[in-house]
């Protein structure tokens, strides 16, 4: 059974939009993990277009579950993870003109940086995951630089709108998947899954995690973030919404 973990930067991206303090992730954060949620997840963008330093410093001394910062490997950004100290860092690639990432990170591209990137994130006593695309050379790069999970980038199969191109996508995150468990790391998916294309992901037996933001944020503007949560959790554990 997977489990959900809730990604609270649009929370932060609405405050952000009147420059003000409302509505706080933070509070989104405790109304998420009291809703079911087995993780917070805040991505700490360099150019903190959403979520800020003082979020994050909130948000270690409040999260209960698991708090996951995702972060480009900069020096800027590696030595804020060092002095938090989250329980777990997803590295993910970033530029500064995107909407929201937009791809996974090309780990066989540097593998020898992200291996000593990841002996120093480890000497933290921090998990470390890569954000990366349903491939085969890109979990052998993970592997060979020391990751304990990868986080399978779904957002092709979101965009989808064939039946077919859903279906080649689901087998193609399937075999990464399955493939990645038997190599020994935790597999988990996030970018763009909502209320509908959500139960096949969950549905693959090898990812035990989703990732999910702007799908849950934009239903709490109608029922709630409470619900909004509930009902995602619901989704991703048992493949239906809750029993009224």
């Amino acid at each position: 059974m997977a489990e959900l973990a809730v990604n609270i930067d649009h929370i932060a991206t609405i405050r952000e939009a009147r420059g003000g303090i409302e509505p706080d992730p933070i509070a989104g954060a405790v109304i998420a993990e009291l809703a079911g949620a087995v993780g917070i997840v805040c991505h700490l963008r360099e150019d903190r277009r959403h979520i800020n330093d003082r979020d994050v410093r909130l948000l270690r001394e409040v999260v209960k579950t698991k708090l996951d910062l995702e972060m480009a490997a900069t020096p800027e950004i590696i030595e804020i993870a060092f002095e938090v100290l989250p329980d777990l860092v997803t590295i993910v690639p970033e530029r500064r003109e995107e909407l929201t990432t937009e791809g996974g990170l090309d780990v066989a591209a540097r593998v020898e940086f992200y291996t000593n990137l990841v002996e120093r994130i480890h000497d933290k006593e921090i998990e470390v995951s890569f954000f990366i695309e349903p491939d085969t050379d890109q979990i052998d790069a993970a592997l060979e630089a020391g990751a304990d999970i990868v986080e399978l980038h779904t957002g092709i199969y979101a965009n989808a709108r064939s039946a077919e191109d859903v279906r080649t996508e689901l087998e193609r995150l399937a075999g990464a998947a399955a493939y990645a468990r038997q190599n020994g790391l935790r597999v988990t998916a996030g970018h763009g899954l909502n209320y509908i294309n959500v139960v096949p992901i969950v549905g693959i037996p090898d990812i035990v995690e989703v990732s999910i933001g702007h799908a849950i944020i934009s239903r709490a503007v109608f029922v709630g973030l409470d619900r909004a949560v509930r009902e995602m959790c619901s989704l991703v554990r048992h493949g239906c919404l809750p029993h009224k």
